[in-house]
């Protein structure tokens, strides 16, 4: 049977589309990727584990995936690999150079051994407490505690059978707990739509849980969802989570004191919002990098350390633009946001998604809309764009006659 999977790459997301079916071994899907996407270098892969609520884990088989799951493809970091030979007529030499490179890994300062001789180098920088995966097209429902499941699995066939629903407080509040850790895997502050997503996969996972009460049998688990979801923000919030403590009361003017108002929070599909600092990173260690970014911009053809930098200080930048939203401070902070390369790399730290790709894909699909509604437009207005319309319309029919010639 055929299979389709979503494919997780380094800049984008990809659907990977197999005729054959899921292939029997990890190298020959290897292969598939490797030629489809054009990856040179050597990777491995990761799969999401929906029993441990859409975390990644390695992926060592190909039987552990199934049909439209999401897999990642993680690159292999270039590694420098330093071996160091015993002999007795050039240890001098030997010497020298062990000198020399141990004051290079002291500088580095990402240096681990490996066996007796042998050192490895590891790429700085570390972009692991970034969310990597946007909220779902179709949410998946985990898999509760091993006495939740039996009592669904009872009631589902009582359901079947008789068409009676599930009336246990126990069962509801483990699923309501459930389902709260695995949407704050995607978002802290899910939408509304975003609720009744989930509850929509939830009843239709579990027929035996449908509201009794509203016509869809959703408002319930809506409802509930709703004050679960603030509940579990309130129950983590010690924990440190910027996204969380930007919206503490004590964080907020004496007019604004109230737990609803002027909330900070991700509204138009942003992935990592605020997010928390890299492991061992503080604000005072990333301002030295920002310090650090500012000299290295006035170089030229510094394109690769700029790239770095920017990256292991997004979360202090997210602090600043979403803390301190001031233009002209902004500029004077991080020269390099507002250049068409950070600005696009920056829109994919926050979305997951690519910037240009993105907006051409929206442009096409809203494009005839757009001419309906600019050829019913009336006046000297019009008249203008009725001429643009006509200088468009020549240049598509003279691209479609040389490409016709050209066939």
């Amino acid at each position: 049977m055929s299979a389709r999977l979503r494919v997780i790459l380094e800049e984008e997301i990809r659907k990977l589309s197999l005729p054959s079916g899921i292939p029997q071994t990890l190298e020959e899907l290897k292969h598939i990727v490797q030629e489809t996407f054009a990856i040179h270098q050597d990777f491995s892969f990761q799969f999401q584990d929906q029993d441990f609520n859409g975390q990644f884990f390695t992926l060592l088989e190909t039987n552990e995936i199934k049909d439209k799951d999401t897999i990642k493809v993680v690159l292999a970091e270039p590694v420098i690999t330093v071996t160091f030979q015993d002999s007795s007529e050039d240890q001098g030499v030997l010497d020298s150079f062990d000198s020399s490179c141990t004051e290079l890994l002291e500088d580095v300062g990402s240096c681990s051994t490996a066996s007796s001789d042998t050192t490895i180098l590891s790429s700085p920088g570390s972009t692991s407490s970034l969310r990597s995966v946007p909220w779902p097209a179709q949410f998946v429902i985990p898999t509760f505690s091993f006495d939740t499941e039996l009592i669904l699995q009872a009631a589902n066939e009582a359901n079947l059978k008789e068409g009676t629903l599930l009336c246990n407080p126990a069962v509801k509040s483990n699923i309501l707990d459930k389902l709260a850790e695995s949407i704050f895997v995607y978002t802290a502050y899910p939408s509304s739509a975003q609720r009744e997503q989930v509850a929509e996969a939830l009843v239709m996972k579990h027929p035996c849980l449908r509201d009794p009460v509203s016509f869809n049998g959703l408002y319930s688990w809506h409802n509930s969802l709703k004050y679960k979801l603030g509940n579990f923000r309130a129950k983590v919030k010690h924990l440190g989570i910027p996204e969380l403590n930007v919206n503490c009361l004590k964080r907020k003017s004496a007019a604004d004191k109230t737990p609803a108002k002027n909330l900070k929070k991700a509204k138009k599909s942003e992935v990592n919002y605020l997010p928390p600092h890299p492991q061992g990173e503080t604000d005072t260690s990333l301002e030295k990098e920002r310090v650090e970014l500012l000299y290295e911009y006035k170089k030229r053809d510094n394109n690769s350390v700029i790239n770095e930098k920017m990256a292991k200080t997004f979360s202090l930048r997210r602090k600043d633009v979403i803390q301190k939203p001031i233009i002209i401070d902004l500029n004077a902070r991080w020269p390099a946001l507002f250049e068409f390369s950070q600005i696009e790399e920056e829109f994919r730290r926050i979305t997951l998604k690519p910037l240009q790709s993105t907006f051409f894909g929206k442009l096409d699909e809203y494009t005839p809309k757009l001419l309906r509604l600019y050829r019913r437009k009336g006046g000297a207005v019009g008249k203008k764009l009725d001429e643009t319309l006509e200088i468009m319309n020549e240049a598509c029919t003279f691209k479609i006659v040389a490409v016709t010639l050209m066939l």
